[in-house]
């Protein structure tokens, strides 16, 4: 096994993979019962709450291993927050498509990403993305989910007059996790390697002993039954012949654009965290980029929308994960969670939202990568970062700083530096936002 995964070579062990995936899983969590809600919209949608549960942990659970055992990337996969919104709030509900066909519609973009992948495409793309707007894609990112561990702890709230504002700082809750957020900060300023898992589990701690989080009382709070597959499962195949609309073509695009960047960016980030990109270049990324295509259609066959790289997986690369290993142990972590589900209700919003914070701190350091003394790369890499928390998307992010990009290069009079596919994407970027915004 330390030979499969090049232990070594990483400098990593058996230990520190273990904290790690352990570490991401945590952090990840909470998917396994927001997303279950979004689909199921109080059972406005149709779908079965139950079932989404059991289809998201095995998706998760499926994709992970594909990542680590295909790709070894210390990235773990999970039904992607947005697009599950995107499924049910708009596709399903706004637009009135049964959710049989939307899950048929998840399907056919994860099968064209499949021959995007094998083709070569995805992996060219990717590797063509100049280095200064991938370091601005990762510390986007990192703005992005330090945001959502803001709004998950309470610390920054809505606010009809100014969007958002800060929030009740006296609350119990949001009081927990700022206790959260000190502690890891003491832990990473000590250097103590996995700062932010022990962050995590002593936060939860504190949580049960001031009566925030209810330990588990009895067997009844430590396991429970699994729900069935049976009223999600395969649907996506029984109605793929309903998609040939001009209705469904724009729902599948949006989950292919959607996810296409979505991931493009994840990658990036965890794999420059990692210390794992060479030359600029991600090495194994059409491994990478097959395990995330691959768990799309398996999450879709299973019962669930766009499974994908989640950018969480960051919390374990900062525990030490470097190795495939580390998204095994997800994997692991999240077919337990079938079993001991009602366990997972200790791992609230109060005790993630500190390592999202603290782990958007860590992927900002890519800012010291980008050339901003030239304008005409600041401009592109600020838009791409400041947008995706402004736009709480980080595929939106990615649109704008690439629409810029040539614009700010061409006025430079360095257009024979913006090469072929940079001006294909930004001619897709206009489409997207001129159709599918």
């Amino acid at each position: 096994m330390k030979k499969f995964f090049q232990f070594e070579e990483l400098g990593t062990n058996v230990r520190t993979e273990f904290v790690a995936g352990l570490t991401t899983f945590l952090a990840m969590a909470y998917i396994l019962f927001v997303n279950p809600s979004t689909l199921a919209a109080d059972g406005a949608t149709g779908m079965d709450a139950g079932a989404v549960f059991t289809a998201t942990a095995l998706a998760a659970a499926i994709g992970s291993l594909i990542m680590g055992l295909v790709a070894k990337y210390p990235v773990a996969l999970a039904p992607g927050m947005g697009l599950n919104a995107f499924f049910a709030y708009t596709v399903v509900l706004g637009w009135g498509i049964p959710w049989e066909t939307a899950l048929a519609g998840v399907l056919a973009s994860g099968l064209i990403f499949i021959v995007l992948t094998l083709s070569g495409i995805r992996e060219m793309i990717i590797n063509a993305i100049p280095a200064s707007l991938k370091m601005a894609v990762g510390a986007g990112i990192g703005l992005f989910i330090a945001f959502i561990g803001f709004q998950n702890a309470n610390i920054i709230v809505n606010d009809d007059a100014t969007l958002v504002s800060l929030g009740d700082l006296s609350a119990p809750n949001t009081l927990l996790a700022i206790f959260g957020i000190i502690v890891t900060v003491i832990l990473l300023t000590r250097g103590v390697k996995g700062g932010v898992f022990y962050g995590m589990i002593i936060t939860a701690i504190a949580g049960m002993i001031f009566g925030l989080i209810d330990p588990p009382k009895g067997l009844g709070d430590i396991v429970g039954p699994v729900p069935s597959l049976a009223p999600t499962f395969g649907q996506a195949f029984a109605h793929f012949g309903d998609i040939f609309t001009l209705q469904m073509l724009v729902v599948v695009l949006t989950f292919l654009f959607v996810d296409f960047f979505d991931t493009a960016g994840t990658l990036v980030a965890v794999a420059s965290k990692a210390g794992l990109m060479k030359d600029n270049k991600l090495p194994r990324a059409g491994k990478a980029l097959f395990a995330d295509s691959a768990a799309t259609v398996v999450g879709a066959t299973l019962g669930t929308s766009t499974t994908t790289s989640y950018v969480e997986s960051t919390t374990g690369v900062s525990a030490g994960g470097r190795s495939g290993f580390t998204s095994v142990v997800t994997a692991g972590f999240f077919l337990l969670a079938l079993v001991f589900s009602p366990l997972l209700g200790m791992v609230t919003s109060a005790v993630t939202a500190p390592a999202l914070i603290i782990v958007g701190v860590l992927m900002c350091t890519a800012l010291k990568e980008i050339e901003w003394d030239q304008f005409e790369i600041a401009v592109p890499a600020f838009l791409t970062i400041v947008s995706m928390p402004l736009a709480y998307s980080i595929a939106t992010g990615i649109a704008i700083g690439f629409v810029f990009y040539p614009i700010t290069m061409v006025v430079k009079g360095k257009a024979k530096e913006v090469n072929a596919i940079m001006w294909g994407l930004f001619v897709v970027f206009i489409l997207y936002f001129i159709f599918l915004q």
